[in-house]
């Protein structure tokens, strides 16, 4: 897909990437200093005094004579000093180094993005209610979340984000080249206000304008609903693999079970984006008897780990069919692809996203995050999803024309019917 102002962008970036770096390397090998934001005020007598060795670390063949020349040059001739913020710039320098390897899901997060990453994966938080990520390099919708206001305005998983306008932020920014933290940062934002979305879709013939009205969300893991003739299949979604799926799953399956008339399970995993691997490991236990739910390749050097069934599941003869869409990603497919793998249940919709790496959060010292791709993961039968997806064995539209219909979840009920 064509990107205004590309070579631009990437040009500043490879630049701006290569001298953060040379300050990283400095800051973590030499570290022995603390720079607190209350240090550093608008004044710029206060960030030349800023004190951090510049001797070359030890075992290290890296000239940061580069660096320091470009730090004195910013101190001394940089017209507006109140920009003039160390440990801004230290943030900005680590940033820039973990973005160099090129891997859109490993990112350094300041204490502020941090913790915005932690009220996420708890389910509650305010925001327009979307799941971001990358394809190929574009920024784009993994899924909005159900009922969120993303949702409402007809925000659809799988289309990409070229502009973000928010004029309470005074932000109007393309967002090619942008780091996935920034474009979290822009499109988040507390209820009541607005931010509005230029999106490209697939098969739209022009760009998609929608203008949401953030909302405080509170999404539930698991929702389940019984539907069909005769309310005999229970619709069990999971919103998104959190901290909270393990205690809401079972008390679905205990609702389920509880139930006489109950004869099979949809298992909705579309627009859910992901989450806690072990969680959709713990899940998959209720369906397979035994044997691997996911093999993981860590680091590029072949080894290999099994992760496998850990208990006996509840619902090994369950009769089911589970629901994937372009919004169905990382742990939703681990899922996905083990049930389909170990018990030949049957997928129903349309491809999924295509997420099989595991990041890896790292605390850092003073509220600052680091999320680190650490491995690969592949389905049981060894098939790696990474940019390709799991495609369903019975493709299932689900139909803008018909919003008041779902054909996907109707297709898949009468398949267990």
């Amino acid at each position: 897909m064509e990107k205004k102002i590309v070579l631009p962008r990437l040009n500043f970036l490879i630049v701006r990437k290569f001298i953060l770096t040379l300050l990283v390397l400095s800051v973590v090998f030499l570290g022995g200093y603390n720079l607190g934001v209350k240090g550093f005020k608008a004044e710029f007598k206060n960030f030349s005094d800023v004190s951090i060795s510049r001797e070359t670390p030890l075992n290290k063949n890296v000239n940061l004579s580069l660096f320091w020349q470009v730090w004195d040059t910013m101190g001394a001739k940089y017209f507006d000093k109140s920009k003039l913020n160390a440990q801004n710039m230290v943030y900005g320098a680590i940033e820039g180094m973990v973005a160099a390897v090129g891997d859109p899901y490993s990112m350094f997060l300041a204490p502020n993005d941090n913790k915005v990453v932690d009220e996420d994966l708890s389910g509650s938080f305010e925001g327009a209610g979307i799941e971001i990520g990358y394809r190929s390099t574009q920024l784009a919708v993994i899924s909005p979340l159900p009922e969120s206001p993303a949702e409402k305005a007809g925000v659809k998983a799988g289309d990409y984000i070229v502009q973000i306008k928010d004029e309470g932020k005074n932000l109007d920014i393309n967002t090619s080249g942008m780091l996935l933290p920034d474009a979290v940062k822009a499109i988040r934002g507390k209820a009541g206000t607005k931010v509005t979305l230029t999106l490209v879709r697939d098969g739209a013939d022009k760009p998609i304008e929608v203008e949401i009205t953030r909302a405080k969300l509170d999404v539930p893991s698991v929702v389940i609903k019984f539907v069909g003739d005769g309310e005999e299949i229970a619709h069990i979604r999971i919103n998104k693999f959190t901290g909270d799926t393990v205690k809401e799953w079972n008390e679905a399956v205990s609702e389920y079970l509880k139930n006489p008339k109950a004869k099979g399970i949809v298992l909705d995993l579309r627009n859910d984006p992901g989450g806690y691997m072990q969680a959709a490991i713990d899940v998959a236990s209720d369906f397979i008897p035994t044997g691997k739910v996911a093999v993981i390749e860590e680091r590029g050097d072949g080894k290999r780990t099994e992760y496998k069934v850990e208990r006996y599941g509840k619902l090994l003869k369950v009769p089911i069919i589970v629901l994937v869409n372009g919004g169905s990603a990382s742990a939703s497919e681990i899922l996905a692809g083990a049930l389909r793998d170990q018990r030949s249940i049957k997928l129903f919709g349309e491809k999924s996203f295509g997420k099989g790496t595991i990041q890896e959060p790292v605390e850092i010292s003073g509220g600052a995050g680091l999320h680190v791709t650490v491995a690969k993961w592949l389905t049981p039968n060894g098939t790696w999803v990474h940019d390709k997806g799991l495609v369903p064995d019975t493709e299932v539209k689900d139909e803008e024309a018909t919003a008041d219909i779902d054909e996907q979840l109707q297709a898949a009920i009468k398949a267990l019917e």
